[in-house]
């Protein structure tokens, strides 16, 4: 399997579009067919599928740049594709966008505990879905997580050193040890702000800041708790008692004390 495309200058030559194009994956044809005119009317290619099988089968054939992805598919449903994708050395770090007419909280936050990086509940707006879109792929641009890092620019970037952790903002590379922990872009920028600010406590709100920029404001301030849970899981061998990052209880996180 070859490595996922990077967003960049798409056939437009327009800096917002990538060259790869948007999975949009649901079994109601309707839904299908009013997501793909909005997107393509904004310059986006769109590939479609109709089930889990063949959205794990579209990611792998189409390298794609993002995917929208409903929950209720035949066959495997949504959120078992977004695991399976997180889980997949190649493709894992490709932005998932999750479209469901479930949308209680629970549902929200389950979505993004399995690894979606966005949540828009059915029914929606074609023109916040591709607003959406290019939010999420806006993070997703190396230039973006190299720039997260106290000190990083678009050219590269500072090396954390935290205990046995090494962040290299500039290969987007986090090693334990000789381990190396694949990260999503959100769990990177996350560790990077975390372990980047000196010992000081940031808040959820300044998390979301330093995340999500100036889209912070759609996101719920329990996506950080969502994320610090799955980088305990990756970084700690007891996410029960972790070595990296340190919760202040009513206040927020910092890098974990000796």
């Amino acid at each position: 399997m070859l490595p996922m495309s990077a967003p960049d200058q798409g056939a437009a030559g327009r800096p917002d579009v990538p060259t790869a194009p948007i999975l949009v994956v649901d079994d109601d044809a309707k839904i299908v067919r009013l997501v793909r005119t909005y997107l393509e009317r904004d310059g986006f290619t769109v590939v479609t599928a109709s089930d889990g099988p063949g959205a794990l089968d579209a990611i792998e054939r189409h390298q794609p740049a993002l995917v929208v992805l409903d929950l209720m598919l035949p066959e495997l449903d949504g959120r078992a594709v977004i695991r399976a994708v997180r889980r997949d050395e190649e493709v894992g770090r490709t932005p998932i966008l999750v479209l469901s007419a479930r949308s209680s909280t629970i549902d929200r936050i389950a979505g993004l505990e399995d690894g979606a990086d966005d949540y828009l509940p059915k029914p929606f707006s074609p023109a916040e879905l591709v607003l959406r879109v290019k939010s999420i792929l806006r993070r997703a641009t190396p230039a973006a997580d190299a720039s997260m890092a106290p000190g990083g620019d678009s050219t590269g970037g500072p090396v954390i050193h935290y205990r046995d952790l090494t962040i290299d903002a500039a290969r987007h590379e986090v090693r334990r040890g000789a381990q190396a922990i694949d990260l999503t872009r959100v769990e990177f920028r996350l560790l990077s702000a975390i372990l980047g600010a000196d010992g000081r406590v940031l808040s959820r709100d300044q998390l979301l800041d330093a995340v999500y920029g100036q889209d912070a404001a759609d996101v719920l301030d329990r996506t950080i708790d969502v994320h610090i849970r799955r980088l305990r899981d990756k970084l700690d061998d007891d996410p029960d008692a972790p070595r990296y990052v340190q919760t202040v209880r009513g206040v927020g996180y910092r890098a974990a004390r000796a």
